[in-house]
């Protein structure tokens, strides 16, 4: 009897363990080896009922009427939301023309689906204010939606927020044919989505398209989420592309969670500012990205699904993974400027099919630098990048070239499957590089 028990006690704990198992908590970690805050597997959708009253522009004196400029009427109903308690601004089905708007505490902004804020397509209608671009902090234009300061903010809804940006567009190109050297800074052009100095910000389902120039941008945030949004501007045709239509500038940021987005424009998708120029490290407005995970999009014509610059100074703990990839110009883009004191560390990319021109850029960026001396010029780097768990068609898998401006080390490139038309993969270019499971055009590279 005492056999048969014991066997049955054996057996009984043998069929407890998975269920053990599965009580088991799942730690997920960042790419330096710390836990993922759990704020990140909450992809819970705001709810506008749960915030506050509901004012439907057309309620309080805006008309349904797409060819009517209505910045100021619409901005009224903002300051009276504002006023009362806050609230969300709604608008409804129909086209309504506005310049810029800001959006203050306590209020929201909900796009109806079949609803559209467009964008006038003229720079006068968005006034001069102390902002951020390129990595500076300076006098530029409003964007078409504006929020500052704001704890709680989002922008919801099916609808659609067009910047209209055709006629900017057109200018910036007839501007280049004039001067080659003309900027994007000279081009004067408004933004689709400036969200600064924010915190607990919630971006969803929204169509965010036409951007005149970067269509979202985010300075010194934190706790912002991207949800299910669909974010496009053209590439093409020649004289009608939408040029640095950025989707969405990170710019001195921490924890962002970008998640099931559709991104298509004529620029970079996700890209990590914080700053440029040779002292860049020394202006308090810079600084560092930290903690920021983009997941579950699918990327369509895109300069690079994720770029780490041009004006960057530190990024670290950042990933992208669970992607589709079709006709990226580039995935993983690490623009070194030789003129600023830049390290990108600790960065996964893993979990990615599809098709791109070139998987892994690292390359000088001297695109309007401006180089000086400074005796003490910190070394710029690169370490601990991780590339895993990809299946790709590529032009050119390792796009990679060396400097006397940076280092680059602790490469990691694990379970890999790409074909490869430049064939350039160098398991030694880049130094401590680790190569596991690597099949290029059906050759195994490490073990």
């Amino acid at each position: 009897m005492r056999k048969y028990y014991s066997l049955w006690l054996l057996l009984a704990v043998l069929m407890t363990l998975p269920a053990q198992a599965k009580k088991k908590k799942i730690v997920d970690i960042w790419p330096d080896g710390t836990p993922i805050d759990a704020w990140f597997s909450d992809t819970t959708k705001v709810d506008i009922r749960s915030l506050g009253r509901q004012y439907v522009i057309t309620d309080y004196g805006v008309k349904n009427d797409s060819s009517l400029l209505q910045t100021t009427a619409i901005q009224a109903v903002i300051d009276k939301a504002a006023q009362q308690g806050g609230g969300v601004i709604v608008i409804p089905r129909g086209i309504f023309l506005t310049g810029a708007l800001f959006f203050k505490q306590g209020t929201h902004l909900h796009v109806t689906e079949g609803g559209v804020l467009k964008g006038i397509d003229a720079i006068k209608y968005y006034p001069l204010v102390k902002t951020r671009m390129e990595g500076q902090t300076l006098n530029y234009f409003a964007a078409l939606v504006n929020a500052d300061g704001i704890d709680g903010f989002s922008i919801s809804g099916k609808g659609t927020i067009n910047g209209n940006g055709l006629r900017f567009w057109e200018e910036f190109w007839i501007r280049r044919k004039f001067n080659r050297n003309c900027t994007n800074l000279e081009a004067l052009r408004p933004r689709l989505v400036y969200i600064s100095h924010c915190k607990n910000v919630t971006v969803q389902d929204v169509h965010l398209i036409n951007s005149a120039f970067w269509t979202n941008h985010l300075y010194q945030c934190e706790k912002v989420r991207y949800l299910d949004c669909t974010i496009f501007a053209p590439h093409e045709p020649q004289d009608a592309k939408a040029p640095s239509s950025d989707a969405l500038d990170i710019d001195v940021c921490s924890d962002v969670l970008v998640n099931g987005c559709n991104i298509s424009v004529n620029d970079d998708a996700v890209v990590l500012k914080g700053g440029k120029g040779t002292w860049a490290d020394k202006d308090p407005d810079n600084g560092p990205n930290s903690r920021v995970i983009i997941q579950n999009c699918h990327y369509g014509f895109v300069h690079g699904c994720l770029t780490l610059g041009s004006e960057s100074l530190h990024d670290r703990n950042i990933i992208l993974r669970n992607c589709q990839v079709d006709k990226a110009t580039r995935v993983l883009w690490l623009k070194m400027r030789p003129d600023t004191p830049q390290h990108y560390e600790y960065v996964t990319v893993e979990n990615l099919q599809g098709n791109c021109g070139s998987f892994l850029v690292i390359r000088p960026w001297t695109q309007f630098f401006k180089p000086e001396q400074r005796d003490d010029m910190p070394m710029s780097q690169g370490n601990n990048i991780v590339i895993r768990n990809i299946n790709m068609q590529c032009k050119n898998f390792f796009d990679v070239g060396l400097s006397e401006k940076y280092v680059m080390n602790d490469f990691t490139f694990e379970n890999i499957r790409v074909t490869d038309e430049k064939n350039a993969f160098s398991s030694s270019l880049i130094s401590n590089t680790t190569v596991k499971n690597v099949v290029i055009n059906g050759k195994t590279w490490g073990k």
